[in-house]
């Protein structure tokens, strides 16, 4: 199959399909890694909702696509940036969206991020204010029997500059959650609002206080998912983890390494990365279980040119590409986003991401991939 597809100038170019499309594979209970994928949202395209407003979903879209995931075998990290959190979905949005996939979802793996986004940063001006606006979002969440992915906070980064600060707001907020929960370490290119997070501008400050947080409630943390895309980074804080707790890599750029391992140990995954290779996760992951660790690396390193596309800077609208690739992929019938960020990449941008996704057989239909693909042309003028 040709289409033709324009280059950076503007000259248009055939471009042949590959006609490979990835054989889909369950991944196992019992694999040799936990793997979570951070899921997106699907706009109600014909909602009157202006950037800013509340959020409205597609709320069969939305969950058809958390179903999907799940039947590959993979966990499901709801309400998380990916899911525009922050950027387009408001408290009320996740927490109903939360209890929608818990209740749609009972036998798969949830959990969910609570975070302290109903507090505007400039409302926050003490941290009895951040501390009440987690307890509120546990609370909340446990609720509708959900499990707990402990969000950064913009209001703590923003009115903390003091470790002693963050090891105490998240002793409590920890003690505070029914089950072992998941942190989140989310670095400033994801959130510029997280910029010096932890409470220093220096890594290994910032490494001390979060492992000592953790080394004081191991008991009490299932893992930490760090995001700083920096794979040695990941590689220090994992090797100084408590026994137990687990290294949840958020590396959108070196993922098939980190989860690999070394023979120090490995990363298990939660990543954004994971919604758009969901496919090529399940079945490398199963690959690396039955120790087939070529198949493994043949089936996850070839993904790693589209992720750094879909994550290049500006890395917090890597969302735009992700929910791209869902719309070639016939997961939702449009591509309209959340805030209307469909807007937020270019259209060399998306040539690229369609190119590169069928070089890695990551186009399910690919005839419904180059339909839609010419339909985008169309709104350029092309």
């Amino acid at each position: 199959m040709i289409i033709q597809l324009p280059d950076a100038k503007g000259v248009f170019h055939d471009y042949e399909l590959s006609g490979e499309i990835l054989k889909e594979t369950v991944l196992q209970p019992d694999s040799a890694r936990t793997v979570f994928a951070a899921a997106h949202v699907v706009a109600d395209p014909f909602s009157d909702n202006d950037p800013g407003g509340r959020a409205a979903l597609d709320w069969n879209a939305t969950l058809a696509f958390r179903r999907y995931l799940a039947g590959l075998g993979l966990g499901i990290a709801e309400a998380m940036d990916t899911a525009q959190r922050g950027m387009g979905l408001d408290w009320p949005g996740a927490l109903e969206l939360i209890r929608r996939t818990v209740n749609e979802l009972p036998e798969a793996v949830v959990f969910s991020g609570a975070g302290t986004d109903q507090l505007a940063p400039t409302d926050a001006k003490e941290r009895d204010d951040v501390r009440r606006a987690y307890f509120e979002q546990i609370e909340e969440i446990q609720r509708v029997g959900g499990r707990i992915i402990i969000m950064a906070s913009r209001a703590l980064a923003r009115i903390s500059s003091n470790p002693k600060d963050y090891v105490s707001i998240y002793g409590e907020i920890i003690s505070s959650c029914d089950e072992p929960v998941i942190l989140h370490w989310l670095g400033e290119m994801f959130d510029p609002a997280l910029a010096g997070y932890w409470g220093s501008d220096s890594f290994e400050e910032c490494l001390e206080t979060a492992t000592g947080i953790i080394e004081e409630n191991k008991s009490r943390v299932d893992g930490i998912k760090i995001s700083l895309l920096d794979k040695n980074k990941e590689i220090l804080m994992r090797r100084q983890l408590p026994e137990g707790v687990k290294m949840y890599s958020g590396d959108d750029f070196n993922y098939p390494e980190l989860i690999l391992g070394d023979d120090e140990g490995y990363s298990h995954a939660l990543l954004g990365i994971f919604d758009p290779l969901a496919a090529s996760a399940a079945r490398a992951v199963m690959l690396l279980t039955e120790g087939d660790i070529e198949g493994y690396c043949d089936t996850l390193e070839p993904t790693v040119p589209l992720a750094r596309h879909i994550f290049r800077a500006p890395t917090h609208y890597y969302k735009t590409g992700v929910v791209f690739l869902a719309w070639l992929n016939g997961f939702q019938n449009h591509f309209v986003m959340l805030g209307g960020a469909q807007s937020m990449r270019s259209l060399p941008y998306f040539v690229d991401c369609f190119k590169m996704a069928d070089s890695c057989g990551l186009l399910r239909k690919p005839e419904l991939a180059a339909h839609r693909m010419k339909k985008l042309l169309s709104l350029y003028g092309a």
